[in-house]
């Protein structure tokens, strides 16, 4: 590997982790810093190639920022680059977070934290029942839809089976039935 692309290589890595440390709100408050970093500064890419940049991370799944470095480390310096960068600009939200974790074991000890949890654990669970309310009032009433929830119901509670299976397998049903109810002239809705 030639010197100058190691340097373009540790630039990158280094560039974004700067980013990734002194951003805080989220991937909206980082593009002025990446932009500052990776046009103005280093010249890495135009003002007009960031904002297309930036607008194909907003439409891409994961966090903007971590799409962001993808593109414009795919763009200096190709799939090494994406590497770099993306690794860059998520290492020191990694490493903050392992470090609080490994003080939460200390603090998990004490009284006021353990009764936090609980707090949150009980809203948490309280928010999750308000979605599935919220959603089973939204959710379609005939009978296929009924015998979808109770089957995937006991298929999760009873056999632990995967998430991933239910959510594919109630498609291909919900698919199925649609297919015939359209055949015989109905809708399920």
């Amino acid at each position: 590997m030639k010197k100058s692309k190691l340097k373009l290589y540790l630039q990158l890595l280094l560039s974004f982790m700067k980013i990734g440390v002194v951003t805080f709100g989220g991937g909206y408050a980082m593009i002025p810093i990446i932009e500052n970093e990776t046009s103005a500064k280093r010249k890495w890419i135009s003002e007009d190639d960031l904002s297309d940049i930036i607008a194909i991370s907003e439409s891409t799944p994961g966090p903007i920022a971590i799409c962001a470095a993808s593109f414009i480390g795919y763009k200096v310096a190709g799939v090494i680059g994406a590497f770099f960068a993306t690794l860059g600009v998520v290492l020191p939200s990694f490493a903050i977070i392992f470090l609080i974790s490994i003080f939460l074991e200390q603090f998990n000890e004490l009284n006021i934290v353990r009764f936090a949890f609980t707090g949150i654990r009980a809203g948490v669970l309280a928010l999750i029942i308000k979605a599935v309310i919220s959603m089973f009032k939204k959710a379609p009433k005939h009978i296929v839809a009924y015998i979808i929830m109770a089957l995937s119901f006991v298929l999760v509670v009873a056999f632990s089976t995967n998430v991933l299976v239910i959510v594919l397998s109630s498609a291909v049903v919900g698919i199925v039935a649609s297919y015939i109810a359209r055949k015989r002239g109905k809708e399920l809705r």
